[in-house]
């Protein structure tokens, strides 16, 4: 019986080397084509996941990025909580994640991102940054710093006034209805400057509550403006899309425009920026600091891409009529979408 075993075990030990010679030589593959040793890439989100705009970004990085290293994601949700408390509690919280996690490079999405992580922790470090979905300048954060690039987010607001003169005659004022949070008073400064370098007044009315959105709509209805920006319902933290919806439709009177695709259940017309090309261009700008590029190299830039929409069951209900060729360009919605 122990020759017996001695024979089987003189049969089986070059075959055990053999295949611990190949795990060894799969292994040392593996290593040498980086598949051990992926980039790491961090995602700081300055609001949370399930808000439209963030999501598109997030799809824009992850088509480009997945494939290349691991994403790690944080999201701040400084959008639907916006008190200083805990903003700067989710800020230190954020740069714990980055940290820990010591990525290649960080992507950062927002405002909020750049006010409260980026400028106060991270100016001229080591560490790579790639903002992306900063409102309209950089100037108060001080870019571009040694170690940050990214992509400004700007509003198509001129053209939207172009095609606002096609349907009102002559306008002179508007209101601006929007939730109270920080980007949106940062946009409404810059609607409020251009569209009055063009002759028309702009009011700004700022929400925090469904029942205050529907107070303001309403009462514009029946003010002297010739048309309404409904920018943002963002940080409206109550808002119920059916309540809305039945609401506009029983009230719309006056030309309502926006710049967000998800305002169009709620408006008659947009141009509205694409988030997918925030997250792809910076992702893209993270890919060539992977491959060996500095920051520094790659120049801050702004977005070149929207689309148009336009809501007719709105627009029927208003006696408003859209001309045939802007009609025709436009991506079609309704209210019961």
């Amino acid at each position: 019986m122990a020759s017996h075993i001695s024979e089987v075990n003189r049969c089986q030990f070059p075959r055990a080397i053999q295949l611990w010679l190949i795990m060894l030589f799969v292994l040392l593959l593996l290593m040498s084509s980086g598949v051990c040793f992926a980039a790491k890439c961090v995602y700081i989100a300055s609001y949370h996941h399930g808000y439209e705009w963030n999501d598109g970004i997030e799809r824009g990085i992850d088509d480009v990025l997945s494939s290349a290293c691991e994403i790690h994601k944080f999201f701040m949700d400084t959008k639907r909580n916006n008190d200083l408390e805990f903003i700067n509690k989710k800020s230190l919280e954020a740069k714990a994640f980055i940290e820990k996690i010591q990525p290649d490079v960080v992507i950062a999405s927002d405002d909020n991102a750049s006010k409260y992580v980026i400028q106060p922790f991270y100016k001229d470090a080591k560490t790579p940054f790639v903002f992306c979905g900063v409102n309209w300048t950089v100037e108060s954060y001080g870019y571009p710093y040694t170690n940050v690039t990214g992509m400004i987010e700007a509003a198509p607001i001129l053209p939207l006034l172009k095609e606002i003169r096609k349907i009102v005659k002559r306008p002179t004022k508007g209101i601006y209805l929007s939730a109270d949070v920080l980007t949106e008073h940062k946009d409404f400064a810059r609607y409020r400057k251009n569209y009055a370098d063009d002759g028309v007044g702009l009011q700004g009315i700022f929400v925090k509550t469904m029942a205050q959105w529907k107070a303001q709509y309403k009462k514009a209805q029946a003010s002297d403006a010739n048309f309404i920006i409904l920018n943002n319902n963002s940080g409206i933290n109550d808002w119920v899309k059916s309540e809305a919806k039945q609401f506009v439709l029983q009230h719309a009177e006056i030309f309502t425009v926006t710049n967000y695709q998800w305002m169009m259940a709620y408006a008659m017309f947009a141009m509205t920026k694409v988030p997918e090309e925030q997250g792809e261009w910076a992702a893209k700008v993270a890919l060539a600091i992977l491959d060996g590029h500095s920051a520094s190299d790659i120049p801050i830039v702004v977005n070149r891409q929207w689309n148009t929409y336009v809501n007719p069951e709105l627009l029927q209900k208003a006696h408003i009529q859209l001309p045939t060729n802007v009609l025709n360009k436009a991506i079609k919605v309704t209210s019961h979408e």
